[in-house]
């Protein structure tokens, strides 16, 4: 089989390997459709070199069906079309024990930590699948892991029906924040600096404001001059951070989304002077993959207007350029074009 692999040095490789059976308690994946995301470039940028061991199979925004049941396993069939919660915890340390096994302090994310989707034939614990309806096409369904992350968060700020959210960053996790805040009721501002971006966001029938201009004096008079209820940063700029608190009302919200490579400026007199709660959201638990498959397959997410285009595995390295470049909003790679049949 064909299968994709960090190889350092901003490089992926794409070559033949031999799959494995599944082993006892797993499930064999055939992978459909694997979306390359933000944190998928951090590692071809070497951020998470300490992380990840090269070469690397990587990818954990996926689709894909059963293809065979590793020994133990009864609850799955072949074919059944499915998705991963690539999260794998140890379940005694103190965070398992208080209940946020999500956040292990020993955590395994698959994908990054562990071998992931980027290839034709996947191995993965059968308790990590998520199972899809067979209304939701495999190219949509490639925007599950994303778009849980999205209802993580907006879950994690407590938004609720008629508040208003500010969005700081109007790339793939930024739209499906505003998307899945809309979903819930909420009144959502985006804002972005990329003027292509500005547009693909317009299109989608959100406001979408420029940082150039006063994004602070137009969410003052947004909100009547209390401020957002909640803001959502996930741009990972540090002129972003440090002006995101300026959104916020009185007992506000400000949730930290993105991953910042390495530690940002603050105004936390801000913080004090209106008691606001700031919040980290990190990956999602699995209520949150269920709502996103719900939402997804109602259509309330905007997938097809998120995915600028497909690329086969092959071409795996033009994905990546593209997206680094800031030439696309979420490219997928078909991974099995170019496969051969099993």
């Amino acid at each position: 089989m064909l299968a994709a692999h960090y190889a350092g040095n901003r490089t992926m490789t794409v070559g033949e390997t031999d799959p494995a059976p599944p082993g006892p308690g797993q499930v064999q994946i055939a992978v459909a459709y694997n979306g390359i995301c933000g944190t998928d470039l951090h590692i071809l940028n070497g951020h998470m070199d300490a992380r990840v061991t090269t070469p690397a199979v990587i990818g954990h925004e996926m689709s894909g069906t059963v293809a065979a049941l590793g020994e133990g396993v009864t609850d799955r069939a072949v074919g059944d079309p499915v998705t991963v919660m690539p999260l794998a915890w140890d379940g005694t340390c103190p965070a398992c024990r208080a209940g946020n096994a999500h956040v292990c302090q020993n955590l395994d994310f698959v994908g990054i930590d562990s071998p992931g989707a980027l290839q034709g034939r996947w191995n993965v614990d059968a308790g990590l699948l998520v199972p899809l309806p067979p209304t939701l096409s495999l190219r949509h369904a490639a925007l599950v892991e994303p778009t849980a992350v999205a209802v993580h968060d907006v879950r994690r700020a407590e938004l609720a029906p008629g508040q208003k959210a500010v969005v700081i960053g109007g790339g793939p996790i930024g739209v499906l924040i505003a998307a899945v805040a809309r979903s819930f009721g909420g009144d959502v501002v985006v804002i972005e600096l990329d003027p292509k971006r500005r547009k693909a966001v317009a299109d989608l029938g959100l406001t979408v404001l420029d940082p150039a201009d006063d994004t602070v004096a137009h969410v003052e008079e947004w909100t009547g001059g209390a401020g957002a209820d909640v803001v959502f940063e996930v741009s990972g700029a540090a002129a972003a951070v440090l002006g995101a608190v300026d959104y916020a009302k009185v007992r506000g919200t400000l949730v930290v989304v993105a991953i910042h490579p390495e530690p940002r400026p603050v105004n936390l007199q801000r913080v004090f002077w209106r008691e606001l709660r700031l919040l980290g959201a990190r990956v999602y638990q699995r209520d949150d993959f269920d709502t996103a498959v719900a939402l997804l397959d109602a259509g309330e997410i905007p997938a097809d207007a998120l995915i600028t285009k497909t690329v086969p595995l092959a071409e795996i390295q033009s994905a990546f350029d593209a997206l680094t470049g800031g030439d696309a909003m979420k490219i997928l790679v078909d991974v099995q074009a170019g496969q051969e049949p099993a």
